[in-house]
């Protein structure tokens, strides 16, 4: 039974049900009702189907490489390979995918009789359908028809919602910037062909030290560019605070859950697998990466009202804390540090699972509030923990394993990126220490503006007086969809206490890698489920955490209850007001919450204030009717990045138009010119 499923047929079947669920989808988008149920239905099959055969595979460490058919195209094979690290990424899409399923069945009902539900379900079972692709294709051009298939899929899904014009806008810039990532990953996959002839990944492996070290060093910069834009690192982020807040809910849960980390995937496999051996310095700008993404990623969070802009800004936050997992186990293995190496890779693994699970939560949990107040201005919400009581206990519960406190999921991953980083300050030199030490304090400082940026979300949102009408008439979500929030929430406290059971199969996936087959481990777990780093460098348990929390709530009840209050008349009436009637005026607001830490950074952020007061009386300036704040923050990517690349290429698009004459067989010269340079460069 367990050959079946873990065979090329168990691996065609799960994509079998995406495939039906698209085309059935269509088929029947005349019926609303009928097309949502299907697609989703069809969804959580292959999703289940997915979950277990990756398990599976990582379970009894059964490596599947085959071809389906063949093809008239020499270069091109529909070739898979799926060994320990797809089988984990197999997992991770699948995992989310299932619970935004289970959420859409409820979700879509509000699109009824406004959009096409049978082309949202067509598109979004080729979404998940292509990651998987993505993550098993063992050929470069094979892999880049499932990126584009991924890439094209998603974008339709972002511009679905077409009656917001920046929705249409955010999937332009979007389009832009994917194609760019591409035409820096396709440039790569040419210049490997190029020294391999093939574009194999097995045998490019093979034929590594045929590629010069200066070609190496092209290609790692290419494959950052490429895999980067897609995984949203700065600067090649404008896209994704576009982008995320324009897709349905359950779609930009799966974008900013698992699509994003199939860039991850690609860095991981090419660093750790395609590319070896490397040099340090790739490591380390990695690791810088990492620190500037995770940093500045939550610092533009904190600036926005936004709620699902918020989250997507939290997004590159992760990536970047994922980064500095990926960039440790690169340096580590450069030094021949293999055991740390291993250590370090097992925290990227394991935050980029966290992470799918709390932000897919987080996003569903923000569509299940923008459904009913039907606006992403959290500066319009307040009060709805009274009116969704269930939606604001999973939004606390994902924005606390986000936010990395104890015993959620986040805070044991990020505490292994930390053990990373340490080891690497205690057992480096020179530069390779200060960059440690510098993306440390970086991933410090990350996580208490994280706690600031939820604190203010989940304040704004849930707690004080209700700020708009709409509030008011808000009521909790539809079954289906709490059972995919609830779901993801259990998941959050589940790999939180169960993390020693997860990091045991993260090693096994980590020694997929055959970089790693005779690796000692840096991690130890005892039979109590307590972390040892290093034979006593530190160590974490994760239960006695979790009844410590717990025995401490109930004691700090116990002393409430029985010793405070005791004795003590309680009288319960209207809250003292000095006379003026009480009104969602006299809360603080998201903005005003944030205002200090925004103006601390306002050299990195660039903040301006605009005041907008409108008086009684035109000719009288005592008498103010309404006054009004903006804080806004200044796009320095756009201002120092974008914009002079842009005004650059248009200048140069000014003096090439002069070659323009209108003559056919001019034109036709220019591209067998173009077609002749082309081929010259690659053979």
């Amino acid at each position: 039974m367990i050959e079946t499923i873990t065979s090329p047929i168990g691996f065609s079947s799960l994509l079998v049900f995406f495939a039906v669920g698209a085309i059935g989808s269509l088929l029947l988008q005349k019926d609303d009702k009928l097309a949502n149920i299907w697609n989703n239905f069809f969804a959580i099959l292959g999703s289940l189907s997915g979950i277990i055969f990756s398990v599976l595979v990582i379970i009894t460490g059964h490596n599947l490489a085959f071809n389906f058919g063949s093809s008239s195209f020499s270069l091109l094979s529909f070739s898979f390979n799926i060994d320990m690290l797809s089988a984990f990424f197999i997992f991770a899409i699948s995992l989310i995918a299932l619970f935004c399923s289970v959420f859409g069945i409820g979700y879509i009902k509000h699109f009824y009789k406004k959009y096409n539900i049978g082309v949202l379900g067509f598109f979004y079972n080729l979404l998940i359908g292509s990651m998987i692709l993505v993550v098993t294709a063992s050929n470069g051009i094979f892999f880049l028809i499932a990126w584009e298939i991924m890439s094209v899929s998603s974008y339709f899904l972002v511009v679905y919602d077409s009656d917001e014009r920046k929705n249409i806008k955010a999937g332009f810039l979007y389009l832009v910037m994917t194609y760019i990532g591409t035409s820096f990953i396709v440039f790569s996959f040419l210049l490997i062909y190029k020294y391999t002839n093939s574009f194999d990944f097995s045998v490019i492996k093979s034929n590594m030290a045929l590629i010069p070290s200066s070609v190496k060093n092209i290609i790692f910069i290419f494959g950052i560019i490429g895999f980067g834009t897609k995984t949203g690192i700065i600067p090649f982020h404008i896209w994704l605070p576009a982008a995320h807040p324009a897709a349905p809910s359950h779609v930009s849960a799966l974008m900013s859950g698992v699509m994003i980390k199939t860039g991850i995937y690609m860095l991981l496999r090419m660093a750790l697998d395609i590319l070896q051996p490397i040099p340090v310095w790739w490591g380390m700008v990695i690791i810088i990466i990492g620190s500037v993404s995770a940093l500045l990623g939550v610092l533009y969070a904190l600036t926005e009202h936004d709620i699902k802009k918020l989250l997507a800004y939290h997004s590159i936050e992760n990536i970047g804390i994922i980064l500095l997992g990926l960039g440790s186990a690169m340096v580590f293995f450069s030094l021949n540090m293999v055991p740390l190496a291993l250590l370090s890779l097992i925290a990227s693994l394991f935050h980029t699972l966290n992470h799918a699970v709390f932000k897919s939560l987080l996003f569903l949990s923000a569509g299940s509030v923008i459904n009913e107040v039907h606006t992403k201005n959290m500066e319009e919400y307040g009060g709805l923990i009274k009116y969704m009581p269930q939606t604001a206990m999973f939004f606390l519960i994902g924005s606390m394993a986000i936010s990395a406190l104890p015993p959620f999921n986040g805070f044991f991953s990020e505490w292994l990126t930390f053990q990373s980083l340490f080891q690497g300050i205690a057992q480096l030199q020179s530069y390779s220490q200060m960059v440690f030490m510098l993306a440390a304090g970086s991933l410090a400082f990350t996580g208490g503006l994280a706690l600031a940026c939820f604190v203010k979300a989940f304040g704004a949102i849930f707690l004080a007086r209700p700020r708009s009408e709409e509030v008011t008439q808000a009521k909790e979500s539809d079954t289906f969809m709490r059972i995919g929030m609830g779901a993801l929430a259990l998941l959050s406290i589940l790999f939180g206490l169960l993390s020693g059971y997860i990091t045991i199969l993260l090693e096994k996936v980590g020694r997929g890698f055959s970089i790693f087959n005779n690796s000692s481990s840096s991690v130890f777990i005892s039979s109590h489920q307590v972390f040892n780093i290093n034979n006593g460098f530190s160590s974490v348990a994760p239960f006695a955490i979790f009844i410590g929390i717990i025995l401490t709530i109930l004691l700090v009840i116990w002393i409430i209850k029985y010793n405070v209050n005791k004795n003590q008349k309680i009288t319960i009436s209207k809250t003292w007001d000095c006379g003026t009637a009480l009104s969602p005026r006299m809360e603080i607001t998201a903005t005003g919450f944030t205002r200090s830490i925004i103006l601390i950074f306002r050299g990195i952020l660039k903040p301006s204030i605009q005041h907008d007061v409108e008086y009684h009386d035109a000719e009288s300036r005592y008498l103010p009717k309404s006054r009004a704040v903006t804080l806004g923050v200044e796009n320095v990517y756009n201002y120092y990045f974008y914009q002079p690349i842009n005004k650059i290429i248009n200048g140069l698009s000014l003096r090439i138009k002069n070659i323009q004459t209108g003559n056919i067989n001019i034109y036709i010269s220019y591209i067998f010119i173009a077609l002749i340079i082309s081929l010259f460069l690659i053979l």
